[in-house]
């Protein structure tokens, strides 16, 4: 082929020719849908904060308050509402699809899941029976060992090997959980004991949940496991009850109560389970750390409400140092370090922006520090006015 071949070839080819005006959009392609607005994950938080805070003082008032002394009967109550609920959602919702990829067979459920299960149900029922002796103040500062039990039963149960760092670590919330005890006002040896059992009970389920889902095979999330869990432990929890408390219930103590409470009761602890699963998707570790700390300081001032709970300045000493350990313990030096470094930033950035709004926390928050401190110091008696002898005081003394 010729250079002028070439050159007629490439003269035949046809060009595109330009676009005419602006481009247009191809109707066929679908536009992207917007969106949708998420929630904002501090709502997830004050849900949660108040769904567990509920279960806890709503326990209380009908254990000792209404008078149903049966904890037992009701641990009972809550995990055959629990098993209904999610025998429900798992037909009805896809909350429960998790449950899917779980290879859970009959060996499996025998060998890991009913053990489990015995040792949820005690932790249960001795926590429900602290509720006879113990303030809930009080329990929530015993409860704050609870990461303490669990370091002690993995090493017991060789799942991880001792570490004298962390045992040293941990020893801050052991030494102020004992100062706060030392303060208890109305400590209950028996009480304590049963507090005491249920901590330990709940540590081993924990040690033991944690090394069946160490596995890929069985990853579930909190309301999987209830799924899994509630069927046993409301049999062995009925099987009890049926040896401890049954044979002494009547009707009229549930009348007294009132069936909707106890209905109410069961909806409350059940959507904490399903508050649980968003929470633990929508946040980060440092957020559930410090709302457990915030949700137990908010029960220790609930209680002081409603029930008038008589916390002493040692415990409240005692108590911070527990918290203090609890946080130190979770996060580590390094992540603490990290997050004070931010927060210090953002706080002088704040500043810079509202210094007038900064001065009013600031304000604030040493108001609230010397109201907390004068409270403690301050008696917690009134004597008491009696208008007769005040009258006899006065008038006899004149008439003599």
């Amino acid at each position: 082929m010729g250079a002028d071949e070439k050159v007629r070839t490439s003269g035949e080819l046809s060009r595109p020719e330009p676009p005419q005006g602006l481009p247009t959009v191809n109707p066929a392609v679908e536009r992207p849908e917007p969106a949708k607005a998420a929630l904002h994950p501090s709502l997830y938080v004050v849900v949660w904060i108040s769904l567990s805070s509920s279960v806890i003082l709503f326990n209380k008032w009908i254990l000792d308050t209404a008078g149903f002394h049966y904890p037992i009967v009701l641990t009972t109550w809550h995990l055959a509402f629990a098993t209904v609920m999610t025998q429900i959602l798992a037909r009805t919702t896809t909350l429960l699809d998790g449950r899917k990829t779980v290879k859970m067979t009959g060996r499996v459920y025998l060998r890991a899941i009913v053990p489990i299960g015995l040792f949820f149900s005690l932790s249960l029922i001795c926590g429900n029976l602290t509720y006879l002796y113990l303030s809930v103040a009080f329990i929530q500062m015993l409860k704050a060992t609870t990461p303490v039990a669990v370091l002690l039963a993995t090493w017991s149960l060789g799942v991880a090997p001792p570490n004298m760092k962390t045992l040293f670590n941990v020893s801050f919330i052991v030494i102020g959980v004992v100062i706060a005890s030392i303060g208890e006002i109305k400590f209950v040896l028996i009480g304590f004991l049963f507090q005491a059992g249920g901590i330990m009970f709940e540590s081993i389920r924990l040690v033991m949940v944690q090394r069946l889902l160490s596995s890929a095979e069985y990853k579930m999330d909190p309301l999987v496991s209830l799924y899994y869990f509630a069927p046993v432990c409301a049999v062995m929890n009925f099987c009890a009850s049926l040896i401890f408390e049954i044979p002494k219930i009547q009707m009229q103590d549930i009348y007294n109560v009132g069936v909707w409470t106890l209905v109410a009761n069961a909806v409350v602890a059940f959507m904490l389970n399903v508050s649980v699963v968003f929470l633990i998707g929508k946040t980060s570790s440092l957020v559930l750390t410090l709302c457990g700390v915030l949700k137990d300081i908010l029960l220790v001032a609930a209680s002081m409400m409603i029930w008038g709970t008589e916390v002493s300045p040692l415990q409240f000493f005692g108590y911070s140092i527990a918290l203090c350990g609890l946080v130190y313990y979770k996060l580590g030096a390094e992540q603490l370090k990290d997050y004070f470094g931010q927060g210090s930033r953002a706080w002088a950035d704040f500043g810079s922006r509202r210094p007038a709004l900064r001065k009013i926390i600031v304000f604030g928050v040493a108001l609230l520090v010397l109201f907390i401190l004068l409270g403690g110091l301050a008696p917690r008696y009134a004597p008491a006015y009696d208008p007769k002898a005040a009258y006899d005081s006065v008038w006899g003394e004149k008439s003599t």
